[in-house]
């Protein structure tokens, strides 16, 4: 094959041809993954492709393919750094790259504005759907910022004023689950650690906090609202300085979950306070005691919303669906400490 020259304008498809020895056309349906080409030309074109550094027009390929899609989807999570959304997003990777298709990636960082935002700059890009773990009380304005026809599968939480499926956690009856269990083994001050309220899996695990505490009887403690670790691991060290703390404690979101344990060992009492933590974490069974988790499992969280959207993207009509992806508890060791006297501490 012909080497290409370094000073050449942006290559294009007729000179991916010329360089592959092959026609317009087998370049066309290579490019755009067709299965009809043997396999030493597709070889041949792809060595082309890569020997050219050559970048389909993704804007022409889309006005020139019947179907008009330009395999990629946009995923709006609300931060890839997180252990969980970056689980997510990876299942939603591996679906779409055996179909061929191409995904684009954004944070929302819970911010409104940064969704609606995001979700206009992947429709400018014409992706074929969206998944995304709304931000915002309201999601009516997909209907205007994506063409009409794109599907969306919301994930994480459901979304409101515009139709798409849903792909959810079981959060009640996991919180509900966890705090069971910490009553189980003997606690009646049960402290809830969570994140905003205007957070509907935050809602939802408050909720399944007060059912549980509720069926035993028991008052549930003021609640704070937070949404790092750092802001966790003060509002820790702040309960154990009041009179009467609590000795154990529920938290509802993973960096909480890592701010209340920072919290605890500070103040040596991460042997006498059970915890239980939703969301799992990077390391959580290697701490001592090792933290029990209500576990969601956001590879099937992602691998369902992938396969919901293509199914939708290939033509599928029927209403909006609901997918309740189970949570599980896994002992490990700080839920399942008894209840201790437990004195006020200064911080360390």
């Amino acid at each position: 094959m012909r080497q290409p020259d370094d000073r050449a304008v942006r290559p294009t498809m007729n000179d991916v041809a010329r360089t592959a020895g092959v026609s317009l056309k087998t370049v066309s349906r290579v490019i755009n993954g067709e299965p009809t080409v043997a396999p030493h030309l597709a070889e041949r074109v792809r060595a082309a492709v890569d020997a050219l550094r050559y970048r389909p027009n993704l804007g022409a390929s889309m006005l020139r393919r019947n179907d008009r899609r330009t395999r990629t989807i946009g995923v709006l999570l609300e931060d890839v750094g997180n252990p969980f959304s970056a689980a997510l997003h990876r299942a939603v990777e591996d679906e779409a790259l055996a179909r061929g298709v191409h995904v684009l990636i954004g944070s929302v960082d819970e911010n409104p504005q940064r969704e609606r935002d995001l979700a206009r700059a992947f429709a400018e890009r014409h992706a074929d759907g969206l998944i995304v773990a709304p931000a915002g009380d309201d999601q009516s304005y997909l209907a205007s910022e994506l063409p009409a026809g794109t599907p969306v599968v919301f994930v994480d939480r459901q979304g409101t004023g515009f139709a798409g499926d849903s792909v959810l956690a079981t959060n009640v009856v996991g919180a509900t689950e966890a705090v069971r269990h910490l009553i189980a083994h003997g606690h009646r001050r049960i402290a809830f650690l969570g994140d905003h309220a205007r957070i509907a899996t935050a809602r939802s695990r408050y909720r399944g906090y007060l059912d549980a505490l509720g069926e035993a009887g028991l008052e549930p403690p003021a609640k704070p609202e937070l949404h790092h670790w750092s802001t966790a691991e003060s509002a820790t060290l702040t309960l154990f300085g009041r009179d009467h703390p609590p000795t154990a404690l529920f938290t509802a979101q993973n960096l909480v979950t890592i701010g209340a344990v920072r919290a605890l060992r500070r103040l040596r009492l991460h042997r006498d306070v059970a915890l239980v933590g939703f969301d799992d974490f990077p390391l959580a069974d290697l701490v001592e005691p090792a933290v029990t988790v209500v576990a969601q499992d956001p590879a099937a969280m992602g691998r369902t919303a992938a396969r919901a959207l293509f199914e939708r993207i290939d033509g599928d009509r029927q209403p909006p669906r609901e997918f309740w992806i189970p949570t599980a508890l896994i002992r490990r060791g700080s839920g399942e400490l008894p209840p201790h006297p437990v004195r006020a501490r200064a911080t360390l």
